[in-house]
Protein backbone atom coordinates (compact mmCIF):
# COMPACT_ATOMS: atom_id res chain seq x y z
CA UNK A 1 0.00 0.00 0.00
CA UNK A 2 1.47 3.28 -1.20
CA UNK A 3 1.12 6.74 0.98
CA UNK A 4 -1.17 9.16 0.70
CA UNK A 5 -0.73 11.57 -1.68
CA UNK A 6 -0.43 14.33 0.45
CA UNK A 7 2.43 13.08 2.85
CA UNK A 8 4.89 11.43 -0.39
CA UNK A 9 7.75 12.13 -1.20
CA UNK A 10 8.82 12.95 -5.10
CA UNK A 11 10.36 9.59 -5.33
CA UNK A 12 7.76 7.51 -3.91
CA UNK A 13 5.50 9.65 -6.06
CA UNK A 14 7.30 9.29 -9.32
CA UNK A 15 7.41 5.54 -8.44
CA UNK A 16 3.98 4.99 -8.71
CA UNK A 17 2.22 3.15 -11.02
CA UNK A 18 -1.75 4.54 -12.41
CA UNK A 19 -3.29 2.15 -9.81
CA UNK A 20 -1.40 3.34 -7.16
CA UNK A 21 -1.55 7.29 -7.47
CA UNK A 22 -5.10 6.28 -8.00
CA UNK A 23 -5.17 4.61 -4.22
CA UNK A 24 -2.94 7.36 -3.43
CA UNK A 25 -5.21 10.28 -4.09
CA UNK A 26 -8.18 8.69 -2.75
CA UNK A 27 -6.72 8.16 0.54
CA UNK A 28 -5.83 11.88 0.59
CA UNK A 29 -9.49 12.42 1.60
CA UNK A 30 -10.26 15.44 -0.53
CA UNK A 31 -6.99 16.94 -0.15
CA UNK A 32 -5.44 17.12 -3.29
CA UNK A 33 -4.89 20.47 -5.46
CA UNK A 34 -4.47 19.95 -9.37
CA UNK A 35 -3.07 23.39 -10.90
CA UNK A 36 -3.77 23.85 -14.35
CA UNK A 37 -1.12 26.17 -16.73
CA UNK A 38 -0.65 27.31 -20.56
CA UNK A 39 2.58 26.01 -20.87
CA UNK A 40 3.94 27.30 -23.58
CA UNK A 41 3.57 31.22 -21.96
CA UNK A 42 6.23 32.25 -20.17
CA UNK A 43 5.89 33.08 -17.03
CA UNK A 44 6.06 36.23 -15.20
CA UNK A 45 9.25 35.38 -13.07
CA UNK A 46 10.48 34.32 -16.95
CA UNK A 47 13.26 32.05 -16.67
CA UNK A 48 11.29 28.91 -14.49
CA UNK A 49 8.24 27.14 -15.30
CA UNK A 50 4.30 27.86 -14.91
CA UNK A 51 4.49 23.93 -13.03
CA UNK A 52 7.96 25.07 -11.16
CA UNK A 53 5.89 28.37 -9.47
CA UNK A 54 2.49 26.37 -8.61
CA UNK A 55 4.48 23.30 -7.03
CA UNK A 56 5.84 25.72 -5.11
CA UNK A 57 2.64 27.11 -3.64
CA UNK A 58 0.92 23.92 -3.27
CA UNK A 59 0.09 22.24 -6.73
CA UNK A 60 0.27 17.81 -5.82
CA UNK A 61 -0.78 17.48 -9.68
CA UNK A 62 0.51 19.44 -13.16
CA UNK A 63 -1.81 19.71 -15.53
CA UNK A 64 -0.32 21.38 -18.86
CA UNK A 65 -3.04 23.14 -21.02
CA UNK A 66 -2.35 24.48 -24.82
CA UNK A 67 0.53 21.70 -25.82
CA UNK A 68 0.61 20.29 -28.90
CA UNK A 69 2.17 17.19 -28.13
CA UNK A 70 3.48 16.42 -31.24
CA UNK A 71 5.44 19.75 -31.24
CA UNK A 72 5.61 20.15 -27.37
CA UNK A 73 7.31 24.18 -26.50
CA UNK A 74 7.33 24.49 -22.66
CA UNK A 75 8.24 27.85 -21.79
CA UNK A 76 11.09 28.01 -19.42
CA UNK A 77 12.56 24.49 -20.63
CA UNK A 78 14.77 25.19 -23.23
CA UNK A 79 17.85 24.33 -21.58
CA UNK A 80 16.40 21.39 -19.82
CA UNK A 81 17.50 18.00 -21.55
CA UNK A 82 15.48 15.23 -22.12
CA UNK A 83 11.82 15.12 -22.81
CA UNK A 84 9.22 17.89 -21.46
CA UNK A 85 7.97 14.68 -19.18
CA UNK A 86 11.73 13.90 -17.81
CA UNK A 87 12.30 17.78 -17.19
CA UNK A 88 9.17 18.38 -15.62
CA UNK A 89 9.55 15.07 -13.12
CA UNK A 90 13.01 16.26 -11.88
CA UNK A 91 12.04 20.31 -11.93
CA UNK A 92 8.84 19.71 -9.41
CA UNK A 93 8.65 16.07 -8.72
CA UNK A 94 4.98 15.44 -8.96
CA UNK A 95 2.62 13.92 -11.81
CA UNK A 96 2.63 15.83 -15.07
CA UNK A 97 -0.66 15.48 -17.12
CA UNK A 98 -1.89 17.11 -20.40
CA UNK A 99 -4.94 18.38 -22.24
CA UNK A 100 -6.13 16.39 -24.94
CA UNK A 101 -9.35 17.59 -26.81
CA UNK A 102 -12.05 15.25 -27.90
CA UNK A 103 -13.22 17.78 -30.93
CA UNK A 104 -16.64 16.53 -32.48
CA UNK A 105 -17.19 18.61 -35.91
CA UNK A 106 -20.68 18.11 -35.82
CA UNK A 107 -20.87 19.72 -32.57
CA UNK A 108 -23.72 22.36 -32.19
CA UNK A 109 -21.95 25.21 -31.58
CA UNK A 110 -23.02 27.88 -29.28
CA UNK A 111 -20.50 30.20 -30.37
CA UNK A 112 -17.74 30.49 -33.23
CA UNK A 113 -15.52 27.33 -33.14
CA UNK A 114 -11.84 27.48 -32.31
CA UNK A 115 -9.65 25.51 -34.34
CA UNK A 116 -7.05 24.10 -32.77
CA UNK A 117 -4.10 22.02 -34.04
CA UNK A 118 -4.07 18.45 -34.57
CA UNK A 119 -1.28 17.90 -31.54
CA UNK A 120 -3.60 19.33 -29.25
CA UNK A 121 -6.55 17.00 -29.88
CA UNK A 122 -7.23 14.32 -28.74
CA UNK A 123 -6.45 11.65 -31.62
CA UNK A 124 -4.67 7.86 -32.15
CA UNK A 125 -1.57 9.56 -32.25
CA UNK A 126 -1.26 12.03 -29.35
CA UNK A 127 -2.49 9.04 -27.44
CA UNK A 128 0.42 6.69 -28.71
CA UNK A 129 2.85 9.88 -27.95
CA UNK A 130 1.61 10.68 -24.26
CA UNK A 131 2.14 6.77 -23.58
CA UNK A 132 5.34 6.77 -25.46
CA UNK A 133 6.45 10.55 -23.79
CA UNK A 134 5.22 8.78 -20.18
CA UNK A 135 3.03 11.25 -18.83
CA UNK A 136 1.33 10.71 -15.65
CA UNK A 137 -2.34 11.45 -16.84
CA UNK A 138 -4.42 12.41 -19.67
CA UNK A 139 -7.41 15.04 -19.13
CA UNK A 140 -10.14 14.73 -21.93
CA UNK A 141 -11.92 18.01 -22.19
CA UNK A 142 -12.23 20.70 -24.09
CA UNK A 143 -10.97 24.83 -23.77
CA UNK A 144 -13.50 27.51 -24.64
CA UNK A 145 -14.86 27.16 -27.97
CA UNK A 146 -13.15 24.31 -29.24
CA UNK A 147 -16.53 22.31 -29.82
CA UNK A 148 -15.86 19.16 -27.31
CA UNK A 149 -18.92 17.30 -26.75
CA UNK A 150 -19.58 14.50 -23.66
CA UNK A 151 -20.19 12.05 -26.64
CA UNK A 152 -17.05 12.79 -28.37
CA UNK A 153 -15.10 12.61 -24.98
CA UNK A 154 -16.78 8.87 -24.16
CA UNK A 155 -15.51 7.75 -27.43
CA UNK A 156 -12.14 9.16 -26.74
CA UNK A 157 -11.64 7.48 -23.28
CA UNK A 158 -12.15 3.56 -25.08
CA UNK A 159 -9.95 4.64 -27.37
CA UNK A 160 -7.06 6.26 -24.79
CA UNK A 161 -7.95 3.03 -22.77
CA UNK A 162 -6.60 1.04 -25.29
CA UNK A 163 -3.37 2.61 -26.01
CA UNK A 164 -2.37 4.49 -22.31
CA UNK A 165 -1.28 3.22 -19.28
CA UNK A 166 -1.78 6.68 -17.08
CA UNK A 167 -4.36 7.80 -15.42
CA UNK A 168 -8.12 8.96 -17.41
CA UNK A 169 -9.93 12.05 -16.57
CA UNK A 170 -13.11 12.92 -18.45
CA UNK A 171 -15.56 15.32 -18.41
CA UNK A 172 -16.05 19.23 -19.18
CA UNK A 173 -15.28 22.15 -17.38
CA UNK A 174 -17.87 24.43 -18.82
CA UNK A 175 -19.77 24.28 -22.25
CA UNK A 176 -16.44 24.39 -24.26
CA UNK A 177 -18.76 26.14 -26.95
CA UNK A 178 -21.20 23.41 -27.42
CA UNK A 179 -24.78 23.79 -26.59
CA UNK A 180 -25.31 20.91 -24.08
CA UNK A 181 -25.79 20.31 -20.64
CA UNK A 182 -22.08 20.20 -18.90
CA UNK A 183 -22.47 17.22 -16.44
CA UNK A 184 -25.55 15.03 -15.66
CA UNK A 185 -25.84 11.49 -13.94
CA UNK A 186 -25.96 9.77 -17.54
CA UNK A 187 -23.02 11.50 -18.64
CA UNK A 188 -20.81 10.96 -15.75
CA UNK A 189 -22.04 6.59 -15.85
CA UNK A 190 -21.18 6.75 -19.73
CA UNK A 191 -17.74 8.10 -18.92
CA UNK A 192 -17.34 5.46 -16.31
CA UNK A 193 -18.40 2.64 -18.06
CA UNK A 194 -16.35 3.45 -21.17
CA UNK A 195 -13.02 3.35 -18.40
CA UNK A 196 -12.22 6.94 -17.40
CA UNK A 197 -10.41 6.79 -13.86
CA UNK A 198 -11.33 10.30 -12.79
CA UNK A 199 -14.78 12.08 -13.51
CA UNK A 200 -14.27 16.08 -14.23
CA UNK A 201 -17.10 18.23 -13.13
CA UNK A 202 -17.04 22.38 -12.98
CA UNK A 203 -17.15 23.18 -9.46
CA UNK A 204 -20.23 24.27 -7.90
CA UNK A 205 -20.16 28.14 -7.95
CA UNK A 206 -18.20 28.08 -11.57
CA UNK A 207 -21.22 27.12 -13.91
CA UNK A 208 -24.81 27.88 -13.82
CA UNK A 209 -27.17 26.13 -12.17
CA UNK A 210 -25.23 23.05 -11.53
CA UNK A 211 -25.57 22.88 -7.87
CA UNK A 212 -24.49 21.54 -4.38
CA UNK A 213 -27.42 18.61 -4.57
CA UNK A 214 -26.11 17.49 -8.34
CA UNK A 215 -22.57 17.30 -7.69
CA UNK A 216 -23.42 14.77 -4.36
CA UNK A 217 -25.13 12.75 -6.52
CA UNK A 218 -22.09 12.46 -8.94
CA UNK A 219 -19.86 12.16 -6.53
CA UNK A 220 -21.68 9.03 -4.86
CA UNK A 221 -22.03 7.56 -8.25
CA UNK A 222 -18.13 8.03 -9.39
CA UNK A 223 -17.27 6.77 -6.01
CA UNK A 224 -19.79 3.59 -6.18
CA UNK A 225 -18.72 2.59 -9.58
CA UNK A 226 -14.84 2.95 -8.17
CA UNK A 227 -14.01 5.91 -10.01
CA UNK A 228 -13.06 9.03 -8.34
CA UNK A 229 -14.20 13.15 -8.87
CA UNK A 230 -12.13 16.35 -9.95
CA UNK A 231 -13.34 19.42 -9.47
CA UNK A 232 -12.79 22.24 -11.86
CA UNK A 233 -12.47 25.89 -11.67
CA UNK A 234 -12.31 26.59 -15.33
CA UNK A 235 -14.36 29.95 -16.10
CA UNK A 236 -11.50 32.49 -14.31
CA UNK A 237 -12.98 32.67 -11.23
CA UNK A 238 -9.63 31.35 -10.01
CA UNK A 239 -8.37 34.76 -10.56
CA UNK A 240 -10.93 35.96 -8.17
CA UNK A 241 -10.13 37.50 -5.15
CA UNK A 242 -8.54 34.74 -2.14
CA UNK A 243 -12.46 34.42 -0.11
CA UNK A 244 -13.72 33.75 -3.20
CA UNK A 245 -11.64 30.63 -3.38
CA UNK A 246 -11.69 29.48 -0.35
CA UNK A 247 -15.61 29.73 -0.74
CA UNK A 248 -15.44 27.47 -3.79
CA UNK A 249 -12.99 25.17 -2.37
CA UNK A 250 -14.81 24.68 0.89
CA UNK A 251 -18.16 23.66 -0.61
CA UNK A 252 -17.26 21.64 -3.68
CA UNK A 253 -15.16 19.61 -0.52
CA UNK A 254 -18.66 18.96 1.46
CA UNK A 255 -20.09 17.90 -1.28
CA UNK A 256 -17.08 14.62 -1.60
CA UNK A 257 -14.64 15.32 -4.44
CA UNK A 258 -11.24 14.02 -4.50
CA UNK A 259 -8.93 16.36 -6.39
CA UNK A 260 -9.97 19.69 -6.56
CA UNK A 261 -8.47 22.00 -9.90
CA UNK A 262 -7.74 25.76 -9.93
CA UNK A 263 -7.43 26.63 -13.45
CA UNK A 264 -5.09 29.28 -15.67
CA UNK A 265 -6.41 32.67 -16.14
CA UNK A 266 -3.95 34.30 -13.86
CA UNK A 267 -1.33 35.96 -14.33
CA UNK A 268 1.08 34.44 -17.60
CA UNK A 269 -1.04 31.68 -18.04
CA UNK A 270 -1.30 30.35 -14.39
CA UNK A 271 -3.89 31.21 -10.98
CA UNK A 272 -2.35 33.77 -8.94
CA UNK A 273 -0.29 32.10 -6.36
CA UNK A 274 -1.92 33.42 -3.53
CA UNK A 275 -5.05 31.85 -4.78
CA UNK A 276 -3.27 28.39 -4.76
CA UNK A 277 -1.84 29.07 -1.71
CA UNK A 278 -5.38 29.75 0.11
CA UNK A 279 -7.05 26.57 -1.58
CA UNK A 280 -4.38 24.40 -0.18
CA UNK A 281 -4.74 25.90 3.51
CA UNK A 282 -8.55 25.63 3.07
CA UNK A 283 -9.09 22.42 2.14
CA UNK A 284 -6.24 20.94 4.38
CA UNK A 285 -4.81 23.19 7.11
CA UNK A 286 -1.37 25.03 6.99
CA UNK A 287 -0.02 21.61 8.10
CA UNK A 288 -0.19 19.77 5.02
CA UNK A 289 0.55 22.77 3.27
CA UNK A 290 4.01 23.64 4.76
CA UNK A 291 4.38 19.79 4.24
CA UNK A 292 4.33 20.18 0.22
CA UNK A 293 5.74 23.30 -0.01
CA UNK A 294 8.59 22.80 1.95
CA UNK A 295 9.26 19.31 1.13
CA UNK A 296 12.37 18.82 -0.93
CA UNK A 297 11.80 17.21 -4.65
CA UNK A 298 15.40 15.20 -3.73
CA UNK A 299 13.55 13.02 -0.86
Amino acid sequence: MKKRLISANASEILAMTAAELKQSIKASEGRVIMSENVAGRETYIGDITNAEIARSFGADLILLNGVDVLAPQIAGLENEEGSFVEALHRLVGRPIGVNLEPVDNSANMAEERLVISKGRQANLETIQEIERLGLDFVCLTGNPGTGVTNEQIQKTIQLTKEHFSGLIIAGKMHGAGVDEPVSDADVVKGFIDAGADIILVPAVGTVPGFDDEELKTIVKSAHHHGALVLSAIGTSQESSDEDTVKQIAIRNKVCGVDIQHIGDAGYAGLAPVENIFAMSKAIRGIRHTVSMVARSINR
